[in-house]
């Protein structure tokens, strides 16, 4: 119990603390697969993830030996600004390597890009329902977060975002293409509209390798108001190290490198990255067979009357939920099964769960547990 000193002084400290930020929700992640695994009471070999969007297969072999060889390096700090990844990248991406920067995740990226543009109480445009970090992020700036939802099929409302971006004197607007967390794509003639307005247009192309369409980093060059990011987690199976680059005019790289963290990339996340794109014919193969499980399970999952899915260009498939709660879909498939899937509980989705493409054999047993649920529940 502590003394009323320290009580006191406990509380004299809280004062110093932002207002805005004690009144700031948290971001809710998803639980580590340890923890997870002591919740369910079942050994990760049984536990079918399928919530956090991560590549079933994991890291290539070239990564994993780039992991295994960093005893010469691990004891040395990685280069601040990432030379070699970055030159790799710009083969990548075609895009000239002054455009890009590497990050801890685009997390980071979309964290840095926020403390460029944003003072208190600047406002950022945001599409909801969508990637959860872009409103996290701007109130953690001091930024007002004007909302403007997206229609019933999960399109933009384009004029919507004009009228809300000029009225606020919109400094930043978030998209996602494909958007998480029902895997639309972000039409060219869309971003066209979008980037004429006054403000600088993020796109997140976190899931794009799964997409089959092009990405819109090409016009980056060109385009004086376009941002777009990109992350090694989804494609190349590297969410646990921390990984993303971005995209940026040379206007506005040229402040970013100002206010990044020196050594804010890990010369494992480094040495990973680099590996994984000398590997791209392997994790081609990859990414080709879980664009096939998401379209598979987005078949098996139409058939189910309680189940109404969406077309998804993105490694995921998101589904409607009727003649049951949601939530309790996603308790029964974790507890009965060890099976996981993603619940949003906010306006939008709380009818929803989003369920990652797996192996087919994750597949199969999320296919057989829908199954003993609907048919238990069905008098």
């Amino acid at each position: 119990m502590m003394s009323d000193n320290t009580v006191k002084a406990t509380r004299e400290v809280a004062r110093l603390i932002r207002p805005d930020v004690l009144a700031m929700a948290p971001y809710t992640p998803i639980l580590p697969f340890e923890v997870l695994s002591e919740q369910l009471g079942r050994p990760p070999e049984e536990i079918v993830k399928l919530d956090a969007n991560e590549n079933p297969y994991g890291p290539s072999q070239k990564a994993l030996q780039a992991l295994a060889s960093l005893e010469s390096v691990a004891h040395i700090y990685p280069d601040p600004e990432a030379r070699h990844l970055r030159e790799k990248l710009a083969d990548y991406t075609g895009v000239p390597v002054g455009h890009i920067l590497a990050g801890a995740g685009a997390d980071e990226l979309i964290d840095l890009t926020a403390r460029l543009f944003l003072d208190r109480g600047d406002a950022v445009a945001n599409c909801p329902p969508t990637f959860g970090m872009y409103p996290f992020d701007a109130a953690l700036a001091g930024a007002r977060v004007v909302n403007v939802p997206r229609r019933a099929d999960f399109s933009l409302d384009v004029e919507g975002i004009e009228r809300a971006a000029l009225g606020s004197d919109a400094k930043l607007l978030f998209l996602t293409t494909p958007n998480n967390p029902d895997g639309g794509l972000l039409e060219e003639a869309v971003l066209d509209r979008l980037l004429r307005l006054p403000l600088a247009v993020v796109v997140d192309e976190a899931y794009v390798e799964f997409s089959g369409a092009e990405s819109f980093a090409g016009r980056v060059p060109a385009e004086p108001n376009l941002i777009v990011l990109r992350t090694f987690s989804k494609w190349a199976g590297l969410a646990g190290l921390r990984i993303g680059y971005g995209l940026f005019p040379l206007t506005l790289i040229e402040q970013l490198w100002k206010i990044k963290q020196p050594y804010n990339v890990s010369a494992a996340a480094d040495h990973a990255a680099r590996a994984a794109l000398d590997d791209l014919p392997h994790l081609q193969q990859d990414i080709a067979r879980i664009r096939a499980e998401r379209d598979r399970l987005y078949a098996a999952l139409s058939e189910f009357p309680q189940l109404s899915p969406y077309p998804s260009r993105a490694n995921f498939v998101l589904c409607r939920v009727a003649r049951m709660d949601a939530g309790a879909l996603k308790r029964r498939l974790a507890e009965d099964y060890g099976i996981l899937v993603r619940h949003f509980n906010k306006p939008g989705l709380a009818d929803h769960v989003r369920i990652s493409a797996g192996r087919p054999d994750q597949t199969d047993a999320l296919l057989g547990a829908l199954r003993a649920i609907f048919e238990e529940d069905t008098p």
